[in-house]
């Protein structure tokens, strides 16, 4: 288990592997005072950003893939909203401040144990300025878009596909996962 801690976080007593009473799933626990050790998915969020018919992108300046493209997405912080932590990580990645116009798609990635969540936005204000981890963030028309250059899969598939609707001028709410490999649609 990845980051797994090996004692009781309350009583120091060495942790257990195993199915907790009541539980249907195996976790660490500890005997002593009946703590659960969960690991729970990582929820990264960000926004498909649109400007004058072109899409943000932010090239990334840190591993994995320093140099390809994404849409501004990253992992959600304890005590914010999904929408905060988009707009939030639009903001540290590209300097733009934008407004959510509604939740577009819901991606898992089981064997990361990664959630995307990515929403429809528009832009309010561009600074110009960026984050560390941002090498470069520009608007890019959907023919111009560097498609071999957008390094996780489900993030081109969510853009390719949002491009087709927004010419179509028909928006879905998606969910899937890279298990299956299969993308519902849901009105």
């Amino acid at each position: 288990m990845p980051n797994a801690p090996r004692y009781c976080p309350h009583c120091t007593t060495e942790l257990a592997r195993g199915v907790p009473n009541g539980d249907t799933h195996e976790r660490l626990h500890c005997a002593g005072c009946g703590y659960i050790h969960y690991i729970n998915p990582k929820i990264i969020a960000g926004c498909i950003i649109e400007r004058d018919g072109k899409y943000l992108l932010c090239q990334r300046a840190i591993p994995p893939r320093p140099g390809t493209w994404t849409l501004p997405a990253g992992f959600m912080e304890a005590g914010e909203t999904t929408e905060q932590a988009a707009l939030r990580e639009v903001w540290e990645e590209s300097g733009v401040r934008a407004d959510i116009v509604s939740p577009y798609s819901i991606f898992s990635v089981p064997k990361i144990s990664e959630v995307y969540i990515i929403f429809r936005a528009v832009v309010t204000e561009e600074t110009g300025q960026y984050g560390p981890e941002t090498l470069d963030y520009r608007f890019f028309e959907p023919d111009q878009i560097p498609w071999d250059e957008i390094y996780y899969p489900a993030i081109r598939q969510i853009l390719e596909r949002y491009i087709l609707e927004r010419q179509a001028g028909v928006y879905g709410i998606y969910m899937g996962n890279d298990d299956t490999g299969k993308v519902h649609f849901i009105r």
